[in-house]
């Protein structure tokens, strides 16, 4: 199996299958494929090997189903997109090398991929759209590809050593590196209201990957540019309603 990433601001993972090798991802994240590719959606993969499984996953944002990519006859293709700019890493899941990332940050893995619910916190109404804070578990023993929004800053913790971030720039860490989420009072913010500020803390040893994009943060930016189209939206569909029905009126019952 071999892989490239093409682009850079929003780059494509093109993955080539040898006869009989398989890719698994979501439904929603494939983009093209080549004709001899052979999809297969079921519930019952990517680590779900039971129903208590399969709710696990789905907690976790992975969805009930997923997509199985089989490749029939020959080498064929498949391609997954990024979503928001940002980049795509390959990642080796191994036992006991697991890794936690974002809630929409699988983008897809070989055969033997286990993807699970990893932190779940509730964090307040004006966070996540009141979702609360998750993070994705991969576990098992497969190559992955991880979507990450933005730009990418990496750190190595040592043991002990510890890192205070806003949970949206959370992208991927390593399962060795402990996770808690504490409050800091006093911070008040359009996002958080006036509870504080959210921040979750990273703690050594491993590999931390922090993401630029965050998605509240975006949501943010542009909520007054969709308030403002959505309301000159209704005011034309309101004039333009109350000519068609006034020119209706007109019609029935005569007069200029």
């Amino acid at each position: 199996m071999d892989h490239r990433i093409v682009g850079t601001t929003l780059p494509v993972l093109e993955i080539t299958l040898q006869p009989g090798e398989m890719v698994i991802a979501e439904p929603g994240e494939l983009s093209w494929i080549t004709g001899n590719i052979q999809m297969k959606t079921t519930p019952m993969t990517a680590g779900a090997k039971s129903v208590f499984g399969l709710l696990k996953r789905a907690v976790a944002g992975g969805g009930l189903f997923m997509t199985e990519y089989t490749s029939q006859g020959g080498p064929g293709m498949v391609a997954f997109a990024t979503k928001l700019p940002g980049q795509i890493l390959p990642v080796e899941v191994q036992p006991g090398k697991g890794y936690l990332i974002h809630r929409s940050g699988f983008l897809c893995g070989t055969q033997g991929i286990e993807v699970g619910v990893g932190v779940q916190r509730s964090l307040g109404a004006g966070i996540f759209g009141g979702d609360g804070f998750l993070l994705q578990r991969i576990s098992g023993r497969a190559q992955a590809w991880i979507e990450l929004d933005g730009e990418v800053v990496t750190y190595d913790l040592a043991g002990g050593q510890s890192l205070l971030v806003h949970p949206g720039h959370i992208g991927m860490f390593e399962e060795s590196v402990s996770f808690d989420i504490s409050v800091v009072p006093g911070i008040a913010n359009a996002l958080f209201g006036n509870q504080g500020l959210f921040l979750a803390r990273l703690t050594g040893p491993g590999k931390v990957w922090l993401q630029s994009l965050t998605l509240p943060g975006l949501a943010h930016a542009l909520s007054p540019y969709i308030v403002k189209h959505e309301a000159q939206t209704a005011a034309v569909s309101g004039g333009l309603g109350g000519a068609v029905t006034s020119q209706v009126l007109k019609d029935i019952f005569g007069g200029s």
